[in-house]
């Protein structure tokens, strides 16, 4: 695949005669396993950090058909944006974190089903989950067509947070060149 940056935050995915074009926002750090970091804070001053797959994931491995975000086994301290979880046939089943809303670097962040592929993405940090985006979970599209926007998956406290760790825009762009 050969990547062209058009502007400053597109960049034009070839393989062949196939292209995708994706954006990649400068406002944001990036990890090796494509998930964007947005720095935020609240009200008690402390660092939050809003999470979401970058449109990479589409460029890489397809649509996105389904989003699985890992649910804490007891969930009371976590607001939960949209609908009830679902388990049909077919679906992703829903992965539990034992350490309740705490997550270390290895356990499981989200599932992506994708049109090609199965993506499981580990935390990128120590964290402790704060806020949900069930909606993603109910409506894939949300990541598919506005990633940086509605369709972010969690926010989370990190344990340990060094933004210098992680991938700034021209960075990301290299990682991704590199294939």
């Amino acid at each position: 695949m050969k990547f062209t940056t058009t502007r400053a935050d597109a960049v034009i995915c070839m393989d062949g005669d196939d292209y995708f074009e994706f954006s990649i926002p400068h406002d944001r750090k990036y990890t090796l396993d494509h998930l964007w970091l947005q720095t935020m804070e609240d009200k008690d001053d402390d660092a939050l950090v809003k999470i979401g797959l970058s449109e990479f994931i589409m460029a890489e491995y397809g649509r996105v058909i389904e989003v699985v975000l890992t649910k804490p086994e007891d969930d009371t301290e976590i607001h939960s944006e949209g609908g009830e979880e679902s388990s049909e046939d077919g679906e992703i089943p829903q992965p539990k974190n034992s350490g309740g809303d705490e997550l270390g670097m290895e356990d499981l962040l989200i599932t992506v089903r994708t049109s090609n592929d199965r993506v499981l993405i580990n935390a990128p940090f120590p964290c402790k989950i704060s806020d949900l985006n069930g909606d993603v979970e109910d409506n894939s599209d949300l990541v598919n067509e506005d990633a940086y926007g509605d369709g972010w998956c969690m926010i989370v406290k990190p344990f340990e947070w060094d933004e210098d760790m992680f991938l700034n825009e021209q960075e990301y762009i290299e990682h991704i060149n590199e294939l």
